[in-house]
């Protein structure tokens, strides 16, 4: 999805505009499009040709009301566009999937192992991680960026959950496709059977590993979650398979999307200077802002409910445009600038209230490390051909970003130490 860093006035009417469509964001810009819609229509309703219906919200103040009330609006209809129209199989089971207060239960043990706190002791093996990704590029002066960093999520999830490094690559190629199965560049024959494939490569292979017998005394995630406790009782296998799931696609549809898309902007903004080290906390949060990887979020009313622009009825599904949110100009002054010193950077790039992302503090020491090594490997980064975008309404992502390097004077073993 092109990033505007300034809107132009919108010549289409938004009511012709299909914000279902995955090509607009692989090939358009809808922040036009948002921009008229906070602006005149912040409660958008389109109808799809097979009939399905949704309803759209763009202001930050709208967006954060659906997203933390559950009372109001449950995740257990999908919270995926994808899922419009079909449920989510996994409601009550999987974390994204359930509403408080199971959802509560479950994310309480949850919190205990991928908090700030814990987090933090794992730095260390997010360095190295890091540093094995960029190790093969320091002597190349031309690579994309977008193939290398989609190698981060699984090098740190995969070390968390304890998946064999062998399994990766192939683990990563389905959460991409699960995340975006429209993707041409993922799609397999038609984008259902692409989720199909995604979704029975992933469910067999949790389904494996918890299988084996030193499961509950694995010292990693996967062992976390088969020995404990959600509301006095062990969870089921489905349960545990379901949230493996979760959790491994959270990782890959949004980190890798976020570096590529702060770097490019980067790229377009030279002015903006990372040089200090206290930088990248700046860099990280408006890189965040700046991408929003998780575009949407998809709710569904449980009582009529009313919102700037009229009136939720019950049962309706409502999806939440996060790129949107996070362009609110009554929130973030001058929102269509990048800027690595914005104060008070409220964006909800990893979503707000009880399904506020689980993985956040994994992804802002992960985004921070991979900047600091990124720019001790390289003094220069230039863009070096086209940019192609990800064909999907639920991640704004890149999927080639070739670049053109100039390594600092560390050899590749000073870099690796």
């Amino acid at each position: 999805m092109r990033i505007s860093s300034g809107v132009q006035p919108l010549t289409t009417p938004v009511a012709d505009v299909d914000l279902f469509a995955p090509d607009l964001y692989a090939t358009g810009d809808p922040h036009p499009v948002w921009a008229e819609m906070r602006a005149r229509h912040p409660l958008h309703r389109q109808e799809l040709p097979d009939g399905r219906t949704f309803l759209s919200v763009t202001r930050y103040r709208d967006a954060c009301r659906v997203l933390s009330d559950h009372r109001e609006f449950t995740s257990e209809q999908g919270s995926l566009l994808q899922q419009l129209g079909h449920g989510d199989r996994a409601a009550g089971l999987m974390l994204v999937s359930t509403d408080p207060p199971r959802h509560t239960e479950l994310r309480t043990p949850l919190n205990r192992v991928l908090s700030a706190r814990a987090v933090r002791d794992l730095e260390p093996d997010v360095v190295r991680a890091v540093r094995r990704i960029l190790l093969p590029v320091l002597d190349r002066t031309e690579w994309d960026l977008a193939e290398c960093v989609a190698q981060l999520p699984m090098a740190v999830a995969g070390m968390l959950m304890g998946i064999p490094e062998p399994d990766w690559a192939e683990l990563t190629r389905w959460t991409a496709m699960a995340a975006a199965p429209e993707d041409p560049g993922l799609c397999v024959r038609h984008p259902a059977a692409t989720l199909a494939i995604a979704h029975h490569g992933l469910f067999d292979y949790f389904a494996r590993q918890l299988r084996d017998d030193g499961c509950q005394r694995r010292d990693d995630l996967i062992g976390h979650l088969a020995r404990m406790l959600a509301g006095g009782r062990r969870l089921t296998a489905e349960e545990v398979i379901y949230n493996c799931y979760s959790l491994l696609l959270g990782a890959n549809a949004t980190t890798p999307h976020a570096v590529t898309g702060t770097v490019l902007a980067l790229i377009e903004h030279p002015a903006q200077s990372v040089a200090a080290p206290e930088a990248l906390t700046g860099l990280v949060e408006e890189g965040l802002r700046w991408t929003s990887p998780a575009n949407s979020f998809l709710r569904h009313a449980r009582q009529d409910v009313e919102l700037s622009g009229g009136l939720v009825r019950r049962g309706e599904a409502v999806a939440v445009w996060v790129g949107s949110a996070n362009r609110d100009g009554d929130v973030f002054t001058d929102p269509y600038r990048f800027d690595i010193t914005r104060p008070d950077n409220r964006h909800i790039a990893f979503g707000f209230g009880p399904h506020y992302c689980l993985g956040a503090p994994l992804a802002r020491v992960t985004l921070a490390v991979f900047f600091a090594e990124l720019f001790r490997a390289f003094e220069r980064i230039e863009l070096n051909g086209p940019v192609e975008h990800l064909a999907s309404n639920f991640i704004a992502g890149i999927t080639h970003l070739p670049v053109l390097t100039r390594r600092r004077t560390a050899s590749p073993r000073e870099f690796a130490e």
